[in-house]
């Protein structure tokens, strides 16, 4: 790896052990790393269950994200396994486990993260995960 994209994985490897230990108890850290006009998106896409998870377009849309996420589900796990880095790209694999506080219902998905990093810094955001669980569990 060249010595930016080790920097983008350390930085992000951080950032997401911080997500983990805190069990999602606080986005300030996230909210740290991205620039204000940060293009965040989910596949998600804002469907049922999920409607927080419609792109956002800067860090107000991101935190709103995060805040609405914190309302809706509980963080029992999240796993950040693996980090491969391209030029100015990141990509996390791994796992993420939540129960919604709604239905008491549990997702436990494997996890992919897109991300786009310009001086250490996040531009782009793009999650993947089981969006039929999440729906499922987010219904009555």
């Amino acid at each position: 790896m060249t010595e930016e994209e080790t920097r983008n994985v350390d930085i992000l490897r951080d950032g997401y052990a911080r997500w983990s230990d805190s069990k999602a108890g606080s986005a300030a850290h996230w909210m740290s790393l991205m620039v204000d006009d940060v293009h965040w998106c989910s596949l998600g896409a804002g469907g049922a269950g999920q409607e927080f998870t419609g792109a956002c377009f800067n860090k107000q849309g991101v935190l709103s994200y995060f805040e609405a996420l914190g309302a809706e589900w509980e963080l029992v796990a999240y796993d950040a396994d693996e980090f491969v880095a391209q030029g100015d790209r990141v990509v996390m694999l791994g796992r993420c486990h939540w129960r919604n506080r709604r239905t008491g219902k549990e997702v436990n998905s494997p996890k992919a993260d897109v991300l786009r990093m310009r001086d250490g810094k996040i531009v782009a955001f793009m999650e993947y995960y089981d969006t039929a669980q999440a729906a499922a569990a987010a219904a009555q």
